[in-house]
């Protein structure tokens, strides 16, 4: 809770440096450059338009939907400048605000505004083309006190993709009515236009059943919740909800009034302990089960062997179809394991008749594919279509179904190959449940992993792996927001905001216009948006942020400041604090010996950012140059081999920040060359552990001297053996000493271990995260 009162506090100051409030007299100008950033903005010259009292807002009669639309329009405009038009179907050609159809564009979320002296004309392809161009609208208009002016300007736009999704996950941590629905606002201001609703896991069911009152009766209640990271103690407190059906005919209209279609979800054959817990006879084992009280994957799922489960699932998607008319249903088939189905008499019966043989994958594999296959005919002869994880291509994948690709790209690679629909999820640049910065420590604790707003800008949907034709079958992206570890509405806010601004130009702007240093100069303004609307989002993008990459060629540390504002920034070298007084950052200066480096942005007013405080550490083979003889897994490369030497260590387990390697496949294996004959008698490498990520320590660390860059001696070799049986986490240090060695090359050699029998991985080859490498 201290850290989230410090959150909140922080965003008071940042409210302090965004707000856009000004008392200055006459019109503030609007900016037409927002996020996203539209297609085509053409200015012209002549009279501005306006915003006044008398302004009017005019919309075509007898259309409800444009009706809503300008009544959309007026609040927005009353919520920024405090100006509430009227709205009104009769003509008018003097400072009015004219909604019309009738742009011609095949697709059918275009728009096109028009700015003149006495007029503003916002006209789409649909009702939801003008709802975006209102949007656009409403986000040009400052937070203000009084009258806007618009210069004459025309604005074509129209999104790259169809499907813009965001996901939130309810079933985790219950939501209430009123938060979910403050969530559609967030996306509809993000031009977003799915909302995917994950409303069912083996931690709580989210969904009245009426036909199984039990799903809510007992499924949605959990006796109480794993506190932190599954550490095996329990809050002790009973957590529970859910939606009745009212509510969520009630949701779904909010959100189709902006146009925004629900998603539901619910996930299938694996995570179904709630379910489980209320109906056992459709499990395997029978039970009993319970509500899950922590985090993970569960062993026990649906049986597909009983009949009974298919009428159980059948009875289940018709109501989830009479509550939600979106074309897609998601059914999950991520992460459910075979261990029960291996024991199962009744599937392995199924698998029998069906005729299921192991092949690429286990036939227990091809018996979750016929689950999919048999739920997605269920589902088509109903009018909808299905989407599920990636897991679903394992075995064979059912014909129609789109897949959303979420453990990287290759598994949406392989279906927009196969000719079939995608939405691209992937965990590195999609998972809002992520850290957003490198100081964990002052976190609100998350899942794991780093996922700043430049990595998520940084998202390209559709690779160029693919060709022309196949990029045709990506249809968008979408972010997730998984809530293990999130249990309040400003947590959820706080997480997504403002990553989902950087996610919505991903989905609406086309790649040639997205620059990411742009982007930041129009963030502050949405965010005086956010400001004004009370949304509790993070500021880590007005943090100092350092660039410190070894240099070679100088055998020293380059280092970078910057802030998004260009505030000024003052710096020490010795520790102390930073202030007016201290260095003044001129430019990119270097390091050489042992330093804590900590620096501060300063902007007006006195108002500071968070001290940058970064200790670099200084050995003789810091900084020299190094090279990796074995490839790093493909997701763990970070910043490359200089990291190794670059006298920074990571500072927490979270192996994600960009200061760890992580290696799998191969050995670590690195070349570090001292530029000439150097005595060495001590060798020291950091790993991270966290064997529930199956990274486990190093199994040996080897040190090979040479003078010759070619033939190697075997300095020191030490073999480790890890004690543990049950998952741990910590980072370790190993030191080799050995007797002075004089050579200018030293070849160190860390291999991985084989994951235990106690492992869920077990046999399988484990992970090594390693930050740094000394040589003394």
């Amino acid at each position: 809770m201290k850290k989230i009162r410090n959150i909140l506090m922080s965003l008071a100051t940042a409210g302090l440096l965004l707000s856009c409030n000004n008392t200055n007299k006459g019109a503030e100008e609007a900016d037409y450059q927002v996020i996203p950033l539209p297609a085509e903005i053409t200015t012209a010259q002549g009279n501005p338009f306006v915003l006044s009292g008398s302004t009017k807002i005019i919309f075509p009669e007898g259309n409800e939907k444009m009706q809503r639309n300008a009544e959309f329009l007026a609040s927005y405009l009353e919520e920024n400048t405090g100006v509430k038009p009227a709205i009104t179907s009769a003509t008018s050609d003097k400072n009015a605000i004219v909604l019309e159809l009738g742009l011609q564009n095949e697709n059918p979320e275009a728009y096109q505004v028009t700015v003149s002296e006495n007029m503003i004309t916002v006209k789409g392809a649909s009702e939801a083309g003008v709802f975006y161009g209102i949007q656009t609208l409403r986000k040009s208009t400052p937070v203000s006190n009084g009258n806007v002016s618009y210069a004459p300007a025309t604005i074509n736009d129209q999104p790259r993709f169809a499907y813009r999704g965001m996901m939130l996950d309810v079933a985790r941590h219950f939501e209430p009515v009123e938060f979910v629905k403050k969530y559609i606002d967030i996306l509809a201001l993000h031009n977003i236009n799915r909302f995917h609703w994950h409303l069912t896991d083996d931690q709580g069911w989210r969904i009245e059943i009426k036909k199984y009152p039990k799903l809510t009766q007992i499924g949605s209640q959990r006796k109480e919740t794993v506190i932190g990271r599954n550490t095996g103690e329990y809050d002790g407190k009973s957590h529970g909800g859910f939606y009745t059906q009212d509510e969520i005919k009630d949701i779904v209209k909010y959100a189709a009034d902006r146009y925004i279609t629900v998603v539901p979800e619910v996930d299938l054959p694996g995570h179904m302990l709630a379910a489980l817990a209320a109906y056992p006879e459709y499990g395997c084992t029978g039970g009993p089960y319970e509500v899950a009280t922590s985090w993970g994957v569960f062993d026990d799922v649906l049986c597909p062997g009983k009949d009974t489960t298919f009428v159980f699932l059948e009875d289940v998607l018709t109501e989830v179809m009479e509550l939600f008319p979106s074309k897609y249903i998601h059914i999950g088939g991520d992460e459910s394991p075979k261990v029960r189905w291996e024991q199962c008499p009744d599937c392995q019966k199924r698998i029998k008749e069906l005729g299921l043989k192991d092949g690429k994958h286990k036939k227990e594999f091809y018996l979750q594919s016929y689950v999919t296959a048999r739920i997605e005919k269920f589902l088509n002869d109903h009018g909808r279509s299905i989407i599920g994880w990636d897991e679903i291509l394992e075995g064979e994948l059912a014909p129609n179904a789109t897949v959303m690709s979420w453990r990287g790209m290759s598994g949406g690679i392989e279906a927009a190959k196969m000719n079939h629909d995608v939405i691209m999820t992937p965990t590195t640049y999609c998972y809002f449940d992520y850290y957003q910065t490198q100081d964990t420590d002052n976190e609100p604790l998350a899942i794991g992993g780093y996922l700043p707003i430049d990595k998520v800008y940084s998202f390209e949907p559709a690779p160029d792996e693919l060709t022309p034709d196949q990029k045709k079958y990506i249809i968008g992206a979408q972010a997730n927001l998984w809530t293990e570890y999130i249990d309040t509405p400003q947590q959820v806010e706080y997480m997504i905001l403002p990553r989902l601004a950087a996610m919505c130009e991903v989905q609406w702007t086309q790649p040639e216009k997205k620059n990411y240093q742009n982007f930041l100069k129009r963030l502050p303004r949405l965010l005086a948006l956010y400001n004004k609307l009370g949304y509790n989002y993070a500021t880590h993008v007005f943090d100092l942020q350092a660039k410190m990459i070894p240099n070679f060629e100088t055998n020293s540390l380059d280092v970078e400041l910057s802030t998004i504002d260009s505030a000024a920034i003052y710096y020490t070298l010795d520790g102390s604090e930073p202030t007016d007084q201290s260095n003044k950052y001129e430019g990119k200066f270097n390091i050489r010996e042992n330093t804590e480096l900590k620096a501060v942005a300063l902007r007006e007013n006195g108002r500071k950012s968070k001290i940058l405080d970064e200790k670099v550490e200084v050995v003789k083979s810091t900084f020299k140059p190094v090279k990796l003889l074995t490839k790093p897994a493909p997701n763990y490369k970070s910043t490359g081999e200089g990291l190794l030497v670059d006298g920074l260590l990571g500072s927490s387990l979270n192996y994600k920040t960009g200061k760890w390697m992580g290696f799998q496949d191969e050995d670590l294996v690195a070349l570090i060359d001292m530029l000439e004959p150097t005595e060495i008698s001590n060798a020291e490498v950091r790993t991270a552990v966290v064997t529930g990520d199956w990274i486990f320590d190093a199994s040996q660390i080897s040190v090979e001297s040479s003078n010759n860059d070619s033939i190697f001696t075997p300095v020191n070799s030490q073999k480790y053996i890890d004690a543990h049986s049950e998952n741990w986490s910590d980072v370790v240090t190993h030191t080799l000493s050995f007797s002075p060695v004089t050579a200018r090359y030293f070849k160190v050699t860390v291999s991985p271990t084989l994951m235990p029998a106690w492992h869920p991985g077990k046999g399988n080859r484990a992970y090594i995260f390693v930050d740094e490498i000394k040589l003394d």
